[in-house]
């Protein structure tokens, strides 16, 4: 086996121009690193007050795992049958046709990738505040009318065409700065489970949190039931989902991986796990340590509990009860680590897939090109340019609550294409066949198909506006089309 790779890469790198050095480490960390940005520190003070008990906040995360567990798996059978670079914009358009796949790509460019990359830059910038108290959302730069450019801003912007920058000197330098802050990222993390498991139960949290673990433990407000639990729990999932999302950008590669048949499916499923487990355990500590709904007879963040959490920062509450307030710096260069590597995973990520779209003749041609270090510099730089509008405009958080919806949709056409492939081409080498098919990956589209059906009609300000915007891709579809004259691949 080891022959024949050796002797297929090269001829593999003179076609596609790109250069196969992300190794099974590498390609773990890119999965990880793109996960855990800055959901973890903060959304589980909203899924609490959304679900109530204690029990139902965990159940949340659970089965946000389980269906990114699921998801994993399933695009596993597509990334060993197409292994390519652009990952699953081209699963959708070896399942269904190149508008359904450009939708997506259409839709990744203008919002989900740079959408991700301009608010995690923010949330990076908001807690170097901490440290540097000038980056501060209080300290306008610039203002013009209703207009305002704060530091924080600034400081997210240069993070952007920071990364971009080094993405753009190659894949050895961007894989090298997310495999390091990927493993420092990692190792934390679990630093931060085991500390607060040895030596942050609080006997006070345990008795509130865990003496009614199903009931509403404290709250005023009752927990919903039927129907009302079962769109309680959708709405909530949102959250847990989306600090589990970014898993499937390591298939945007598909042509830099070493062994990708095996590669892609293996790092999306051991990074998966390893992720889905981190948070669990984090949300323990989270119940171990803090009220979910805080008591009256305490003062300070235990009065105020999970749920309450000031400005929804769970993680530096749980910090400062365990190791006081020197405690919240520390989660602070946490979430500062945690944010850079995730943006970097974003921005290393995205612009394959705006390549792929290119290659297509679907995207501005020039987006179709490599530089001399065999990486899109140009998709790269458009993609960036495209981020700090995001960053500058402010508008970057509404457009990531409008597209939840549509991505989810995605997710649910990907693995129905599983699906689509077996039928309609059953005789396709298929090195890695989806675990459980046909039924885990159906019950991953019911469920996801349940949660959007929830959204639709409990959050239509957020899902038809999702909507519009991947709507506003067929016209663009056919405009582009007739626009950019189909480019071939270099023989």
């Amino acid at each position: 086996m080891q022959s024949t790779h050796q002797q297929e890469t090269p001829v593999e790198n003179q076609k596609t121009g790109f250069k196969r050095e992300i190794n099974l480490f590498d390609a773990i960390m890119i999965v990880t690193g793109g996960m855990i940005g800055s959901g973890i520190f903060i959304v589980t003070a909203d899924i609490s007050r959304q679900v109530i008990s204690p029990g139902y906040m965990l159940l949340v995360w659970a089965i946000s795992g389980f269906l990114t567990i699921v998801g994993a798996i399933s695009y596993g059978e597509l990334s060993s049958m197409f292994p390519k670079v652009g990952g699953q914009y081209v699963y959708l358009k070896e399942a269904f046709n190149k508008m359904v796949a450009f939708l997506y790509g259409w839709t990744l460019f203008l919002v989900i990738q740079t959408g991700i990359i301009a608010a995690v830059g923010v949330a990076f910038a908001r807690f170097t505040g901490v440290l540097i108290p000038w980056f501060s959302e209080s300290n306008v730069l610039l203002n013009i009318g209703s207009f305002e450019f704060t530091s924080v801003q600034l400081l997210a912007i240069f993070i952007t065409i920071f990364l971009t920058y080094v993405n753009s000197r190659g894949v050895k330098e961007g894989k090298l700065i997310q495999n390091i802050f990927g493993s420092t990222k990692l190792i934390a993390l679990f630093g931060l489970i085991i500390f607060g498991l040895l030596f942050g139960i609080n006997d006070t949290a345990v008795q509130a949190n865990f003496t009614d673990f199903w009931g509403a433990s404290g709250s005023e407000t009752a927990v919903p039931t039927g129907t009302m639990l079962i769109s309680a729990l959708a709405m909530a999932m949102v959250g847990a989902l989306f600090s589990s999302d970014a898993w499937n950008n390591i298939g945007f590669a598909g042509d830099e991986i070493v062994n990708p048949k095996r590669n892609i499916v293996l790092s999306m499923v051991l990074g998966t796990v390893l992720v889905t487990v981190i948070y669990l355990l984090i949300n323990l500590v989270y119940l171990l340590v803090l009220p979910i709904h805080g008591l009256d007879s305490a003062t300070g963040s235990m009065a105020l509990g999970i749920a309450n959490a000031e400005n929804d920062r769970v993680a530096t509450a749980v910090a400062e009860i365990i190791g006081g307030p020197g405690a919240t710096i520390a989660i602070a260069i946490l979430i500062m680590v945690s944010t850079f590597g995730c943006i970097n995973g974003a921005v290393l990520s995205g612009a394959r897939v705006y390549y792929a779209i290119a290659k297509d003749g679907l995207f501005f041609p020039k987006m179709a090109s490599l530089n001399k270090s065999g990486v899109p510099a140009f998709a790269l730089w458009m993609q960036c340019i495209w981020a700090c509008i995001l960053c500058i405009s402010g508008k970057y958080g509404d457009l990531l609550d409008y597209v939840i919806f549509a991505v989810m949709l995605f997710y649910i056409l990907t693995i129905i294409g599983v699906f689509v492939l077996r039928i309609r081409r059953p005789d396709l080498p298929r090195p890695y066949k989806a675990f459980g098919y046909p039924i885990l990956p159906a019950l991953y589209i019911v469920l996801a198909s349940g949660i959007c059906v929830v959204l639709l009609i409990e959050k239509p300000a957020f899902t038809w506006p999702g909507l519009i915007i991947v709507s506003l891709g067929i016209p663009v579809y056919y405009i582009f089309r007739n626009k950019f004259k189909q480019h071939k691949d270099s023989e």
